[in-house]
């Protein structure tokens, strides 16, 4: 072919180029691809299990007692101001009158909320009544965990399992479900994330931990091993044992284990409120680091003693935690659109 005909082609080309504008627009944001690790339906669904697994709880032999308001509720008092002393006092003397009654209460409470979460029809109600209920427990039940007494650390269940379900049942209400532009009618298979607040309170949760452990007496290594040592007596022997190999370890490390500790909680804390690898991997060790008080400081909850009322906090930490990879992750998605190729584009690239 004449060099001039290739040329006069090259020309036309450019020419089309110019003339004719990309058809497609390129919208600003898509919704996420994917399947989200952790939904506000799943995280339902999760809140009912646990909330059953309470209510089973309730109905042990023990709970029936009067040791249940004398030994379980009244201790909580012990530390406390009396704005919180006061409340906690007069619900263990209300229980003891009537231990069987309000026990029976409480425990249908607990399974009604468990059975309404895993139902769709009712789980928003469920999750409103479930607030109230956390909410209740956390304060007259739980003395607020404690925090007021500055007593408490992450390692033995600071701020309080009745917060924590608190803040999941809020994490868990239904939001508005992104749609795919290509099938408006159809929702995305990763709508309805957690919402991205949830960083936020991760965030504040370990920042929190962190300024515990520098209170007096709560971060020594002499501390530490009270706090891994307080229910060796009350648990099973593996799980004592437990306890005290990890006693010995801290009592190996000297006080450098409080130092590592108060700058890990804080690290976690703070990496959590950025973006990328570093935010995910603050995310993880968390959720890690929980478990490992679940573990320790806490004995998984002593489940098998009889005496437990809830898991404790380190299993709803690590699910606070994979609420906020999946509300990382979902956002991470929204800012990463995909940018359409049109039709001059195409031509140009030939």
């Amino acid at each position: 072919m004449p060099a001039s005909t290739l040329e006069l082609q090259d020309r036309e080309a450019e020419s089309r180029l110019t003339r004719s504008p990309d058809p497609t627009p390129t919208p600003p944001t898509s919704p996420p691809t994917g399947r989200s690790l952790l939904t506000r339906r799943t995280l339902r669904f999760t809140l009912g299990v646990l909330w059953l697994l309470d209510g089973i709880l309730q109905l042990q032999p023990y709970m029936f007692t009067k040791g249940f308001a004398h030994q379980i509720i009244a201790p909580v008092a012990a530390g406390q101001p009396f704005f919180v002393a006061a409340p906690v006092r007069w619900n263990a003397a209300l229980i003891g009158m009537h231990p069987a009654v309000f026990n029976g209460v409480f425990a249908g409470i607990q399974l009604a909320l468990g059975i309404g979460l895993l139902l769709p029809r009712t789980s928003r109600a469920l999750l409103a009544a479930s607030l109230f209920w956390a909410g209740g427990v956390w304060y007259i039940g739980e003395g607020l965990g404690g925090l007021a007494g500055g007593h408490v650390t992450g390692l033995v269940g600071a701020p309080g399992a009745a917060l924590l379900y608190g803040i999941l049942a809020l994490a868990a209400w239904p939001g508005r479900r992104l749609r795919s532009p290509d099938a408006p009618s159809a929702p995305s298979a990763t709508s309805d994330p957690p919402p991205r607040w949830i960083l936020r309170v991760w965030a504040a949760l370990w920042i929190g931990f962190a300024v515990l452990d520098v209170l007096p007496g709560n971060g020594s290594s002499s501390g530490i091993e009270r706090d891994l040592s307080s229910s060796a007596s009350t648990v099973s022997p593996w799980l004592a044992d437990l306890d005290r190999g990890m006693t010995h370890v801290v009592h190996g490390s000297g006080s450098g284990i409080g130092v590592f500790l108060v700058v890990a909680q804080l690290s976690i804390g703070l990496l959590a409120l950025g973006r990328g690898r570093l935010q995910r991997a603050a995310l993880w060790t968390g959720i890690a680091l929980a478990l490992l008080y679940w573990a320790g400081g806490q004995s998984f909850g002593q489940l098998f003693s009889g005496q437990a009322t809830d898991p404790s906090t380190g299993p709803l930490l690590a699910l606070v935690g994979l609420a906020g990879l999946s509300a990382a992750g979902a956002r991470s998605s929204i800012l990463r659109p995909r940018r359409p190729v049109g039709r001059a584009t195409r031509a140009a690239l030939a």
